[in-house]
């Protein structure tokens, strides 16, 4: 069998093939772009745009493959209101589509899928278990709803095994995202505002362990369930600041604001096509989006091995090292 991992030179999708390939596996990355990974010398690396059914072709699927999708379009970098529709759909939703197509024309039953934790919208129960309604805020957790509301058809009418996962905020080696906002605030000693008091959680989960979960859904046979995941016991967000600021030896002060004060400033920069956030983060930022991860644990086996505030730390470890690397060779173009 082979392990087929569409979007596999992607932020998760990297962890995973190096994991799959270091076990020996066979596995086969699918993708548009292909970065200077050392693990693709043990793997087989194909030109994939999954936007495109005749993309497909080249892709040799066999019945007993793994086939994992993580091929997506995520908040970052932001996009204005006008433009999201086409930005989050055809990936997200088209390509999912594609992917489950041309699983059943070679006979291929068993994929694991990731969405988010965005699907749930606001929050109406705490913890949010599987369970919790669901009332995506915009485009891009309308089209990852989308995409379960397929994977459930699919299971009904061609009888597939299909592991779904609702990630928090990912975070990990190469990507900051929107955490390079705050850092720089940071950095220039600016004070960083709070949407609302900061007293509630802050949940991320680490790219390490969504590919681990990936791997142990494989593991377990691909059970037909959603699974969410996020960090053990995450500190308050004012909790989660307090450290990074001591960590930059910053002088930044954290500033909490009136949360509906905010989130209206933030929508009419958003109304005006000069968004600075995406609706989806701000419009939860002071809420207890706070994940119960107990289901994960109890039918595959996983629990979070990374917590916030040492995620957080690294991020802004990596983005230090990177903005040192930037001023040397600007140093040296100035020489």
């Amino acid at each position: 069998m082979k392990h087929i991992i569409f979007g596999g030179d992607g932020f998760v999708g990297r962890v995973l093939a190096a994991k799959l390939v270091a076990e020996g596996a066979e596995v086969v990355v699918a993708d548009i772009n292909k970065g200077d990974c050392p693990h693709y010398d043990g793997c087989q690396w194909l030109h994939v745009d999954v936007t495109k059914r005749e993309s497909f072709d080249k892709v040799d699927i066999a019945p007993d493959d793994a086939v994992y999708n993580l091929s997506a379009k995520m908040l970052s970098p932001i996009v204005t209101r006008a433009e999201r529709h086409e930005f989050f759909w055809p990936v997200n939703y088209t390509g999912t589509l594609l992917i489950m197509e041309a699983m059943k024309k070679a006979g291929a039953k068993n994929l694991v899928h990731f969405t988010t934790d965005m699907i749930y919208g606001h929050t109406h129960t705490v913890p949010m278990t599987e369970d919790h309604p669901v009332q995506p805020l915009g485009e891009y957790g309308e089209s990852k709803l989308a995409t379960e509301e397929l994977a459930d058809l699919w299971r009904r009418e061609h009888g597939f095994n299909i592991s779904i996962f609702r990630p928090r905020l990912i975070i990990g080696p190469g990507r900051l995202g929107i955490l390079k906002k705050l850092f720089t605030l940071v950095d220039m000693n600016l004070p960083v505002p709070m949407i609302g008091s900061g007293k509630n959680p802050y949940q991320f989960v680490s790219v390490f362990d969504c590919a681990e979960a990936a791997y142990l859904a494989w593991k377990a046979g691909f059970p037909n369930e959603a699974f969410n995941l996020g960090s053990s016991n995450p500190p308050s967000v004012r909790s989660l600041l307090t450290r990074l600021v001591k960590e930059a030896n910053s002088k930044s002060i954290l500033l909490p604001t009136p949360g509906w004060a905010v989130k209206r400033t933030l929508d009419l920069l958003d109304l005006i096509d000069k968004p600075i956030m995406d609706p989806e983060q701000y419009l939860i930022a002071d809420e207890e989006c706070l994940l119960d991860c107990s289901k994960a644990q109890e039918l595959i086996g996983w629990s979070a091995q990374y917590n916030d505030d040492d995620m957080l730390i690294a991020a802004y470890r990596e983005y230090t090292a990177d903005r040192k690397e930037i001023e040397k060779e600007n140093q040296k173009q100035a020489a």
